[in-house]
């Protein structure tokens, strides 16, 4: 092949400093050695890669094209250099990590900072989960940690061995309506009976692989279902529903009266969250974490820290 990764590297440095000699100062080569290099691969190519008129070097349309792809191939070539490093030190690559939309995400962004802090490189990638459905990438081998996980997961999980669960903690919830909205007047506590005649506000189950949950509605109740708790929330201050949310989603507007807080027969009971992952043998980063998520005080954050705003 004709192409190599040092002969872009030299074209990328040319480009940068605007002449051979420039460039090969920062290469420590000679420039006679950049010269060379360039003109074999003008030849190779059979395309001329510089217009040599005036003082600048100045790439060719031809080679303007060659270096902007190139550089491609350098920054990609050069993240799999970091990567190998990283994973013969221990770190990986990339963390794979499931996040329950119960938990805004805002509420994660001082953990990032602190994990950023450690410069280990690791890139991390969240996707979102909602009820069973935080276990599905788990199970597909697609997470290496679930951040509120809900329940003890599908059967497979409590059966296989292949994971390892610990307690995150508990959310309390609130039962809550706009002030327009027909239980808002409602003589407290409420009944079940009366809560079934009004539609309630559910978050869908993120679940492709397995049956979905649903919790805190009633038998023959009139749902609208949405994908988030962000959404959720936004139905109910619209007056599009009624329904439990999380006590801190929802006390900047019970607080300014947006939201009403309503006492019920059946009160939703306050749930407890999980984090998942699998047995496997960890890395670095992921011992991070999970060193981390055990710290009361980061937990409280995650499940009762502040609002979020929207």
């Amino acid at each position: 092949m004709n192409l190599t990764l040092e002969s872009l590297q030299i074209l990328d440095m040319i480009d940068r400093k605007g002449s051979f000699a420039a460039a090969a100062v920062v290469l420590d080569r000679v420039p006679s050695a950049l010269t060379y290099s360039v003109r074999k691969l003008e030849d190779d190519l059979d395309v001329l890669l510089f217009d040599r008129r005036g003082h600048r070097a100045k790439l060719t349309p031809a080679g303007r094209e060659l270096l902007t792809e190139g550089r491609h191939l350098l920054a990609a070539a050069d993240d799999l250099e970091q990567r190998v490093k990283r994973t013969a030190t221990g770190r990986e690559t990339e963390l794979r990590i499931v996040l329950n939309s119960i938990i805004p995400f805002a509420n994660m962004l001082p953990l990032i900072a602190a994990f950023d802090r450690e410069a280990g490189g690791t890139r991390l990638r969240f996707t979102p989960g909602v009820l069973s459905g935080t276990w599905d990438d788990m199970l597909a081998g697609r997470a290496d940690l679930v951040i509120g996980a809900t329940l003890d997961g599908p059967e497979i999980v409590r059966t296989s061995g292949r994971f390892q669960t610990r307690q995150l903690g508990t959310i309390e919830w609130v039962f809550a309506v706009a002030p327009g909205h027909p239980l808002a007047d409602a003589p407290e506590p409420l009944s079940p009976e009366l809560v079934r005649r009004h539609r309630a506000v559910a978050v869908g189950d993120s679940s492709r692989n397995h049956p979905g949950l649903t919790m805190g509605l009633l038998a023959g109740q009139e749902t609208l279902t949405v994908p988030t708790v962000s959404a959720k929330l936004q139905a109910q201050l619209a007056g599009l529903g009624c329904g439990h949310l999380p006590r801190y989603w929802a006390a900047p507007y019970l607080a300014g009266g947006a939201l009403i807080e309503k006492q019920t027969l059946l009160s939703k009971p306050h749930e407890n969250f999980l984090i998942a992952w699998p047995k496997a043998e960890q890395g670095k980063s992921l011992k991070w974490f999970l060193q981390h998520l055990s710290q009361p005080e980061v937990q409280r954050a995650l499940l009762s820290g502040a609002p979020p705003h929207e």
